[in-house]
């Protein structure tokens, strides 16, 4: 999961940084090619407009009649006298612009060519011709042609890249996986003796008052928790999930039952209010590694002769403490892998994080609510 977070982080930066980068440089590109273009198209008004106005003189000196205004295809023109009134054209424009020489209308380019010296009273020549958009389209093609290719390429690059980045962090993840594979695996035989031959004492020798058991006990009970965690994350993807219907209510009060000796030696006080036959589609080990979690939390974070509650109905599984509370600005950060927010406490800051898995699988709703030195409450609905 970090692997893939690190190469998504690494391909959305780089891909966006490079895409932005490419973005600008086209429409830098674009901007100057287009320009270019109807400068282009501008020449040659400027040269109709020499023709027009050569010919005018030569209609100004000529006797024939009737004279004849030049109009060539493609290009439309008039004429005006020095107060800028019309005199004759192939068209009657509005709204010039006198004070340009070129200038954009529409899908129009307008030239004012003044005349010197006047030609049939003629002052100024303006020509309108339509703007070729062929070239400007086709350049759009090409560029985003361009800009297709550039993100293909880098996006494959950037995979290429992002796999070189991410492999010194997913060799560092596959020796953890098998540091935690090899712990687990030594770590189950040991505790399954140590629960198993304290269960034997008690029964045979009535040692159950005894604090030194307890403790044994306790820490027993907290590896076989810890042990439980880790395998379950090394399996997580790779176990076959059962889903059936489980009596929640039944499995709730054993686990409650399991962690007794951890809630009596900080002296809580427990208060159950577990509705009977509460029955959920569920995986058996997710279940238990949900309320193990749920409720170590509550017990580890609790302090001396503090409140422990816990409820269940046919909506709500919620457990509440009067513990060390959280801080508003850890509590975005709890659900995190490996973070903690109070690092005084044991722990490897997994629980949540197995937690928040269990709970996106099976589409639950999960609130934390934290008051800091006043309590803390899980809330989970389904």
């Amino acid at each position: 999961m970090g692997e893939k977070k690190s190469l998504f982080r690494f391909l959305t930066i780089y891909l966006s940084s490079t895409i932005i980068l490419f973005i600008l440089a086209t429409v830098i590109l674009y901007t100057y090619q287009k320009h270019n273009i109807i400068d282009n198209q501008t020449n040659n008004i400027y040269i109709e407009a020499q023709k027009i106005s050569e010919q005018l003189r030569v209609l100004h000196t000529s006797f024939k009649t009737p004279l004849l205004y030049p109009n060539h295809k493609g290009f439309k023109s008039a004429i005006f006298d020095i107060n800028k009134k019309y005199i004759f054209g192939s068209f009657f424009p509005n709204n010039i612009l006198w004070k340009k020489k070129f200038y954009t209308e529409k899908s129009k380019i307008i030239y004012i060519h003044p005349i010197q010296p006047y030609y049939l009273g003629a002052s100024y020549l303006l020509i309108s011709k339509d703007i070729n958009f062929k070239p400007i389209i086709n350049l759009q093609k090409l560029l985003s042609l361009f800009l297709i290719i550039a993100f293909i390429f880098f996006f494959i690059l950037g995979i290429f890249l992002g796999k070189l980045f991410v492999a010194p962090m997913k060799a560092s993840i596959e020796n953890m996986n098998k540091f935690i594979q090899d712990t687990t695996h030594e770590l189950n035989t040991p505790i399954s003796i140590i629960l198993t031959n304290i269960e034997l004492l008690d029964d045979l020798y009535q040692c159950e008052g005894k604090e030194e058991m307890k403790r044994i006990e306790i820490a027993s009970k907290a590896l076989s928790c810890l042990y439980e965690d880790l395998t379950y994350l090394k399996l997580n993807h790779n176990y076959i999930i059962e889903i059936k219907n489980i009596n929640f209510s039944q499995l709730l009060n054993e686990r409650v039952e399991f962690f007794l000796t951890m809630i009596e030696s900080k002296s809580l006080i427990l208060e159950l209010n577990i509705e009977n036959n509460i029955i959920i589609s569920i995986d058996n080990n997710d279940a238990i590694r949900l309320i193990d979690n749920i409720l170590s939390n509550a017990i580890k974070y609790n302090k001396k002769m503090g409140d422990l509650k816990i409820i269940l109905n046919s909506r709500t599984f919620e457990i509440y403490n009067s513990g060390i509370g959280i801080k508003d600005k850890d509590l975005k950060m709890i659900y995190n892998r490996f973070s903690r927010a109070n690092i005084n406490e044991g722990g490897f800051g997994i629980g949540l994080d197995i937690i928040q898995t269990i709970v996106k699988r099976y589409n639950f709703t999960l609130s934390i609510t934290s008051k800091e030195k006043i309590y803390t409450k899980v809330n989970l609905q389904w």
